[in-house]
């Protein structure tokens, strides 16, 4: 049996038929597999925009918040010095003359805790000078001296 043109042209017809169809077969699974692998890729592409988005927003709050330390910590510079300034204040200006104060009111105490016996003495002594001087001007009046 000889084969003609036609039949083996029918053949290799066949034949790549065939082959396509088994190849097809074979690349249908990684053609799914890739489209899956796009996919995933694809959403991992998007996870990182969004992550990559969300640590832009965070470097954004973190340069704001150092600004913010920064201006606290000049503010607690000021406090400190004015602080200091203050304990300097009352170290050298007040305490002194608290101290002055408290001697002047505690000696004129003492004082006049030591004659506040004489106190009623000298109410005494100053009732009896009235009753003394007014007794001598009726009787220098009488008398015709007044």
């Amino acid at each position: 049996m000889t084969l003609t043109a036609e039949d083996l042209l029918a053949i290799s017809q066949m034949m790549e038929e065939m082959l396509d169809r088994k190849l097809d077969a074979r690349l249908k699974p990684i053609e799914h597999e890739l489209k899956s692998l796009k996919a995933e890729v694809d959403g991992l592409k998007a996870e990182v925009k969004s992550l990559k988005a969300e640590v832009d927003g965070l470097k954004a709050e973190v340069k704001g918040l150092k600004a913010e330390v920064d201006g606290l910590k000049k503010e607690v510079d000021t406090l400190k010095t004015e602080i200091h300034q203050i304990k300097l204040f009352q170290e050298n200006i007040i305490m002194p003359r608290l101290n002055d104060i408290e001697a002047c009111y505690t000696s004129t105490y003492q004082r006049y805790k030591d004659h506040a016996d004489r106190m009623e003495q000298t109410y005494e002594d100053v009732a009896l000078l009235k009753k003394v001087v007014a007794s001598h001007s009726e009787m220098l009046q009488r008398a015709g001296i007044a």
